[in-house]
């Protein structure tokens, strides 16, 4: 046979040097934890390895976008609750600062608020492609739907976030 083990250690290495990265940084836009996202990650990776005989070399990145995906759907009710508990005990502290640190501070703090407050669909679009610097197409492709879907909800989120960072 011709076609490649996930199984060798050559081929699994491959695998993990082209995606760990790019899943890591998914995980993380679509959870807000880089621990959480570091953590799926691996798992997936593990699950993986345990798995190597049944799954196919080329649909490698496939499957492991799905079980990082399908772990972080388990953790979202958890990740909720502790999210809102975190914001509910956050204290503003005022320190004697320039006026100019204190404005970037407080803008800050406005975009972070207005891109967690973006549903969960568009926040990963507007991450992977801000932050990631991923194309439509690379984006429609990590998450399973249109380019045409990903224009949209990249649309949606500028518009939402103008609204709620107003003027600069």
């Amino acid at each position: 046979m011709d076609k490649k083990s996930v199984c060798e250690k050559e081929n699994y290495e491959i695998i993990f040097n082209n995606y760990s990265k790019s899943m890591r940084n998914y995980m993380y836009y679509k959870c807000g934890d880089l621990q959480q996202a570091e953590d799926i990650v691996q798992d997936a990776f593990i699950k993986l390895w345990n798995n190597c005989k049944k799954v196919i070399f080329e649909k490698a990145k496939s499957y492991l976008f799905t079980i990082a995906n399908n772990a972080f759907l388990n953790e979202v009710a958890h990740k909720k609750v502790v999210q809102n508990y975190q914001k509910l005990n956050l204290k503003v502290s005022t320190n004697e600062t320039p006026e100019f640190l204190m404005e970037e501070k407080e803008f800050m703090t406005k975009l972070r608020t207005a891109i967690d407050k973006l549903p969960e669909k568009q926040r990963e679009v507007f991450l992977l492609s801000r932050i990631d610097k991923k194309k439509y197409v690379e984006i429609a492709e990590i998450t399973g739907i249109t380019v045409k879907a990903v224009e949209k909800r990249m649309s949606q989120a500028l518009v939402a976030l103008r609204e709620k960072i107003g003027n600069i």
